[in-house]
């Protein structure tokens, strides 16, 4: 081996728990990030698909009565009228 070779692995031994704790460290956000998205993933394939069958139910339908805001609209008009008028 020439000199370099054997002051590069002396180097790479130095520094070899560092470097697999680095790697060790790595690997776990990059298995995290990975679930993470894989999560989403199906998260967002469960929506879509529910959404999907959601949109083919019919609708129910409802009416609103408007006439207690009607009465109520006629009486501040005619309150105010009254009121104009004295």
């Amino acid at each position: 081996m020439s000199q370099a070779k054997v002051d590069r692995y002396k180097e790479e031994k130095a520094n070899r728990k560092k470097t697999m704790k680095r790697e060790k460290v790595g690997n776990g956000i990059r298995k995290f990030l990975v679930g993470v998205v894989g999560l989403l993933l199906i998260g967002w394939i469960g929506y879509s698909a529910y959404d999907t069958y959601d949109a083919g139910k019919e609708k129910e339908e409802v009416e609103i009565d408007y006439s207690a805001f009607e009465d109520l609209q006629k009486e501040l008009d005619n309150a105010a009228k009254e009121t104009k008028a004295e």
